[in-house]
């Protein structure tokens, strides 16, 4: 059975730097045996931010790679802070959050870019958690999607 670490390598996907906070908080944090991941936004591999609202200017497909990025934004934290993936037991909960317009309703399909990345990296027994996904009428800097996550850490 392959590790996290190893999952993520096969997948060939490139992990964008860690992005830093655009406010006053902590990009994630450690209490007892789990860890919290505050809310990523749609960073690139160059650092640069995916703009736009799913709906007017992207399409679903492009929402959900969207997510995905903000999936790959989350791992570049939880790598920088830990030091591996392998430190991570299990995703506990997911809360997704979509930039879309009022008619738009798909929500837990743009969600599903994060959640089968970390399927995929921790398996489907420990990579999916609970998990909500809701639409919003903005986010910052008209992001079109931005997660928070929360893990187990292993022992």
């Amino acid at each position: 059975m392959n590790t996290p670490e190893q999952n993520f390598a096969n997948l060939d996907l490139k992990l964008p730097p860690p992005p830093k906070p655009m406010g006053i908080y902590k990009p994630c944090l450690v209490d007892g045996k789990y860890l919290y991941v505050s809310g990523h936004g749609t960073f690139r591999k160059d650092g640069s931010l995916i703009i736009g609202r799913i709906g007017e200017d992207m399409d679903a497909d492009e929402g959900k790679l969207a997510a995905r990025q903000v999936g790959l934004s989350i791992l570049s934290t939880i790598k920088n802070h830990l030091g591996s993936l392998d430190k991570v037991k299990r995703v506990i909960k997911v809360l997704g959050m979509v930039n879309c317009t009022v008619d738009f309703t798909r929500h837990p399909y743009i969600i599903n870019g994060c959640s089968e990345l970390f399927a995929k990296v921790w398996g489907d027994d420990n990579g999916i958690g609970v998990r909500s996904a809701v639409g919003m009428g903005s986010l910052p800097d008209n992001i079109p999607v931005e997660i928070e996550a929360m893990f187990e850490l292993a022992e």
